[in-house]
């Protein structure tokens, strides 16, 4: 799919006008630091900030996709364009000196180039002295695109030199969308864009086996709450204690258990393009036949109460015990 700036617009609008800006207005700088999540953007934009520079045929800053500079980098072949990614787990000296050599030969296409690190801060302390080196004598047709998560990690006289962009984390239906991108269903995709807006976490969580486990006992404790009480103390010691062992686990729990009752409230409501547990939707319909929607209401402010009793140091299974006993009553 063409990426065009209104398409970045819409989910990084500050800092693609900054860049849009830049280009129009012939003022671009000599080197950037591109800061943010993984997944909000960076590399698309570092990319078609290259297009635009590199387009002979660019109107208002935006490029014309469609001549031999822009098919080239399109298809990642074009000479002038250097990207540079970790070798195995870091970036070392050696290929910041290649592209060093790279860029004393004269632009084959122009005499602008560009070049692309990606996870910048994976630099190994040589290569990173060596970058310093290069950007402490920028040519004036050189620019300088450095991409991070964690631009702390970047040495201080390396952002000093650079004009720093930061990109805000996905909204919930971008991230949820992004999610879907990499092969997630929706109904996890839903799930872990509640728990989390950040792309890296939301990948791990899908990956791991405890999460997917304390899933499963909460969608057990809810339907034994509305099915069986009676087993429910049971349940606590031998199978929802021991899996949620440390508090912030217990957190992690208690706000799936909310986001449980949270659907049942949407379902009360008519708002099922809202649903949190789209996979058990017909759970979350027998549930609200079960809990009116004043129920559920009163639960949610229970299990807020239980969150901030774990914080005051409440023993967390006396928590969870006059958790359930509220939501039986």
């Amino acid at each position: 799919m063409e990426i065009h700036w209104s398409n970045i617009l819409e989910t990084q609008p500050i800092v693609s006008k900054m860049v849009m800006n830049s280009i129009q207005k012939n003022r671009i700088s000599h080197a950037y630091l591109f800061t943010g999540d993984k997944g909000t953007g960076k590399l698309t934009l570092a990319q078609l900030f290259a297009m635009s520079i590199f387009c002979q045929k660019r109107t208002s800053g935006e490029p014309c996709y469609q001549c031999r500079d822009c098919k080239r980098i399109k298809s990642g072949n074009h000479p002038d364009l250097h990207m540079i990614y970790p070798d195995g787990a870091s970036i070392k000296k050696e290929q910041i000196l290649h592209l060093q050599k790279e860029f004393t030969y004269t632009g084959l296409e122009s005499n602008k180039k560009v070049y692309i690190i990606s996870q910048a801060d994976k630099m190994t302390d040589n290569a990173s002295n060596r970058l310093l080196k290069f950007l402490e004598e920028p040519s004036q047709q050189t620019t300088a695109i450095l991409l991070t998560e964690n631009s702390q990690s970047i040495l201080s006289t390396i952002r000093s030199r650079c004009q720093i962009l930061s990109f805000k984390p996905l909204q919930p239906k971008q991230l949820e969308e992004k999610l879907q991108e990499e092969g997630l269903s929706l109904a996890n995709a839903r799930l872990l864009t509640a728990v989390t807006n950040n792309w890296n976490e939301a990948m791990e969580k899908s990956k791991d086996t405890w999460f997917a486990q304390a899933r499963k006992l909460v969608v057990q404790l809810v339907d034994m709450l509305q099915h069986n009480p009676n087993e429910v103390p049971i349940f606590v010691h031998t199978q929802w204690m021991p899996h949620f062992k440390e508090r912030i686990q217990l957190q992690e729990g208690l706000d799936l258990l909310l986001f449980w009752f949270r659907d049942i409230v949407h379902y009360h409501l008519d708002e099922t393009s809202e649903l949190v547990f789209v996979q058990h939707r017909e759970k979350i319909e027998d549930a609200s036949m079960a809990w009116s929607i004043i129920h559920a209401a009163d639960y949610l402010q229970h299990i807020m109460h239980a969150k901030r009793k774990l914080e005051q140091n409440v023993h967390p299974q006396l928590v969870v015990e006059q958790l359930t006993l509220q939501i039986q009553r």
